[in-house]
């Protein structure tokens, strides 16, 4: 399961991911296109691959699988460039949400448990505050 992995071991994963290392013909191939739709999907904003000091274009793990995406969406989903332009942009919100719902989680989790250890830690509560009405708490007798 995802959480049993380091964070450590997560972000290497992620850096690797996004390794820009093929060239355009090599990435062309990969992906089952010719290099100009891959320029054209550059233009179009579908993929941003990075740039070498010379200006050559250099593909990632994570470029080749949204590029192979784009061929599935486009060919075999009847789907235009513009929408899934729009496909791309809605799964990384929800990429975004995911991660965020996971860091919440976490939270909560870690809130929990440290509930949990001051409950057993024996903490004092005064049990007229239980019993009392609210307006009558900070009153004593």
């Amino acid at each position: 399961m995802e959480r049993n992995r380091s964070d450590d071991e997560r972000a290497a994963e992620v850096r690797d991911d996004e390794r820009a290392v093929y060239i355009i013909s090599v990435a062309a191939e990969l992906a089952g296109v010719h290099p100009q739709t891959l320029r054209i999907y550059e233009r179009k904003g579908l993929v941003q691959p990075q740039r070498t000091s010379g200006n050559t274009r250099r593909y990632s793990e994570r470029d080749i699988r949204i590029l192979r995406q784009i061929q599935d969406l486009t060919q075999d989903g009847g789907i235009n460039l513009a929408g899934v332009k729009r496909i791309i942009e809605l799964q990384a919100q929800l990429d975004a949400l995911r991660a965020r719902t996971d860091e919440l989680q976490d939270q909560l989790r870690i809130r929990s448990e440290r509930a949990a250890a001051d409950r057993i830690d024996g903490k004092i509560v005064p049990l007229r505050s239980v019993f009392l009405p609210p307006w009558q708490a900070g009153s004593t007798p």
